[in-house]
């Protein structure tokens, strides 16, 4: 005759919070040595990991047209063309991307200090483009003011 042994299981008897309200039930089973009593399904076993938080492309696109406009400023490359075949990316997107440095100073360092997320970014370089378009510092923050009023 096998080897068994006595596995203890609590089990949550309701919706989800049920350990913290205290109804909890017990499940015991007697199970062989090398097996575990598991409540979760094959399914929920199986599922991927949660992703890991990460820095917002608008952040990154950000820091990427300040560098640009670093080298451009040192005479490191000499247009946005240049930047483009390097990069392997048209004029076109060069320009959006570069558009983020005519934001004002106060939004690019709100924009460089959002934190790490796993779901979408509350800003996104779309949602900017126009913004930076504007003319004057004082209407881009009234916008963006909207923007994250909008978003909240």
């Amino acid at each position: 005759m096998a080897a068994y042994r006595e596995q203890t299981v609590e089990i949550a008897l309701g919706p989800k919070g049920a350990f913290q309200t205290g109804i909890v039930g017990a499940l015991k089973r007697r199970v062989a040595p090398d097996q575990t009593v598991n409540a979760l399904s094959a399914k929920a076993r199986n599922r991927k990991p949660p992703k890991p938080p990460q820095t917002p492309k608008v952040v990154e696109l950000l820091r990427t047209a300040q560098e640009w406009r670093r080298q451009l400023d040192a005479g490191e490359v000499t247009n946005q063309a240049e930047i483009a075949r390097r990069e392997g990316i048209t004029r076109a997107r060069v320009t959006q991307v570069m558009s983020l440095v005519r934001l004002a100073p106060d939004i690019q360092e709100y924009v460089l200090s959002l934190p790490e997320t796993v779901r979408r970014p509350i800003i996104t370089e779309r949602a900017l483009r126009p913004i930076a378009l504007l003319e004057t510092a004082t209407d881009q923050k009234t916008r963006f003011q909207e923007l994250i009023s909008d978003i909240s």
